[in-house]
Order: structure tokens, then C-alpha cells, then sequence
């Protein structure tokens, strides 16, 4: 027994004994990670009473609340995870942290979101009742993160490819039709030259190609939440900004006395967003 124990000490010191090899900022700046991470929502559900305000001055309020959020999952657990990932952004650019959306070719997972939300202004508080999306579906895509070439806040690009089984504004609450608004069968992603979808997500920014920002700006009026997306880059794209649909099934409005309002469909065969520049106010 001693015999094993001090031949296993005498390897253990032999090999915490081999000399370090110290690494410099060079070498350490070129490791990365292998597969980033992955993970998966499955049986996802949440429901609360929290309430969000922006306030642009002391008597100006806008807030959403009671925010309930539910998935339903495939048949096989982490089959398709989502994933998160840090890249090598094109030569001249910082790092991109990419947030991929799953496949769902099967279109399994599917999200129930509803809140409420309401405003406070000129000592009005009005209840504008709520939001609820039914059936919402992402196919792929997902968000990118980076550093602004040129200025403060954050880069980030976005893809889309989704659709939605129906999203109402109901005036009267989250369980009452009545005096609502619908979208039903609502469709987003990239398209052909036809105009007809590919299946792929609608690349609506990109942190290289086409970069949107998130910052704020100040100017007489004071400071401001601004967002925007920038001209399709021709040094890292081809300078031209990808096309996509936008596809609804069925509008309506649901009368409160009754009967029901049909607008019909409506289809935009294919936009493409050149420039974008969103500035909120006070």
C-alpha cells in the first residue's frame, strides 16, 4: 500500500514540477471557444403581475404588465436548442455574439404571449386594455450583437422567418373578443425576386452588411431612445438590401354589439429597408 501510494505521489510531483509556458496577450486573444452554447426551453411557461414604465418626463408615462408567456415543445427534448455563439466579425470589426433561433422545421414550438399596457398623460391614466399573440413560430434566424463602427450604444442585426396564428388588440382584456382588432395567419421572411418566400428568414439588419444601432441621442430637446438601421455596406455586402414579405391571412374587427368586420387579406410582396432612423421624443 505504501509502495503504491508513494509511486503515485512521485508521478503527481513529476508532473506539477513541468515548467509553465506563459501565453501573451497575442495567443490569448486567439483562443475561442469551440460550440458556444446551446439550450433549450422545453415546458417553458411563465405568468406574473410585474409592470414596465417608461417615463419621458414626470408626467408622461407609457407601461405594459402582466406579461404571460408560454411554449409548447417538440417530441424530443433538445432536439433543437438554441444556440449562442461568439464569432470573428470580417477583418476591420469587433466580435459578434450571434443568438440563433431554432429550425422548427416541424413547427412544433410554438409561443402564447399576452400582456397589458396602458398610458399617464396631461392626468389621463388610460387603460388601453391588451396584446395576445397566439401561435407565434420562429423558423430560424435570430439576433447579432457587436460594437457601433462609429459611435456609442449597440450594433445588432436581426433575421426573421416567422408566423403567427393570430395577433389581437383587445380593447376590453385579454379574454374578451369583443371590439377587438385581429391579424390572423401572419407571415415574415426573405423572398425571391417573384416575391414568393424562400422558407429563409429576412435578414432585416446585419451587424456587417446593414448594422442597426441602439443608442441614445441629445440635441435642444434633450436626450432620446434612438434606433435605426444604416445603408447596405458595399465593403462587406453587395450593397444591397436583402428583400422580404409581409403576408396576412385574414383581418378583421369584432363589433361590441355584435357581427364582425372583414377587411379580407392583405400581401406585400417584397420591401427592402435602404435606411431606417426612429427617434422617440419626450
Amino acid at each position: 500500500m505504501w509502495a503504491v501510494s508513494s509511486a503515485l505521489l512521485a508521478v503527481a510531483c513529476a508532473v506539477h514540477a513541468a515548467p509553465g509556458q506563459p501565453l501573451g496577450d497575442e495567443a490569448l486573444a486567439a483562443v475561442r471557444g469551440g460550440d458556444g452554447v446551446s439550450f433549450d426551453l422545453s415546458g417553458f411557461s411563465m405568468n406574473g403581475d410585474a409592470r414596465i414604465t417608461y417615463r419621458p418626463q414626470s408626467d408622461r408615462a407609457f407601461w405594459i404588465g402582466n406579461l404571460s408567456a408560454a411554449r409548447s415543445d417538440g417530441a424530443v427534448p433538445f432536439a433543437d436548442p438554441y444556440r449562442l455563439d461568439i464569432t470573428s466579425g470580417p477583418a476591420g470589426l469587433a466580435d459578434i455574439v450571434g443568438f440563433a433561433f431554432p429550425a422548427n422545421a416541424d413547427s412544433a414550438q410554438r409561443w402564447q404571449f399576452a400582456y397589458d399596457w396602458g398610458v399617464d398623460a396631461d392626468g389621463i391614466a388610460r387603460d388601453g386594455g391588451s396584446i395576445v399573440l397566439r401561435d407565434l413560430v420562429f423558423q430560424g434566424g435570430g439576433w447579432q450583437f457587436s460594437t457601433p463602427r462609429l459611435e456609442d450604444g449597440v450594433a445588432f442585426g436581426l433575421g426573421l422567418n416567422l408566423r403567427i396564428g393570430e395577433l389581437a388588440l383587445r380593447p376590453n382584456g385579454r379574454t374578451s373578443r369583443d371590439g377587438q382588432m385581429a391579424w390572423q395567419g401572419v407571415r415574415i421572411g426573405a423572398v425571391d425576386e417573384t416575391g414568393a418566400f424562400t422558407g429563409a428568414p429576412w435578414a432585416i439588419a446585419d451587424v456587417a452588411t446593414q448594422p442597426a444601432v441602439i443608442n441614445a441621442l441629445a440635441d435642444e430637446n434633450g436626450p432620446h431612445l434612438h434606433i435605426g438601421i444604416g445603408w447596405p455596406d458595399r465593403q462587406y455586402g453587395s450593397g444591397t438590401a436583402p428583400a422580404g414579405g409581409l403576408q396576412v391571412d385574414h383581418i378583421s374587427f369584432t363589433n361590441p354589439g355584435g357581427g364582425t368586420t372583414d377587411l379580407g387579406s392583405s400581401r406585400i410582396g417584397s420591401v427592402q429597408i435602404q435606411y431606417l432612423d426612429i427617434r422617440f421624443r419626450p
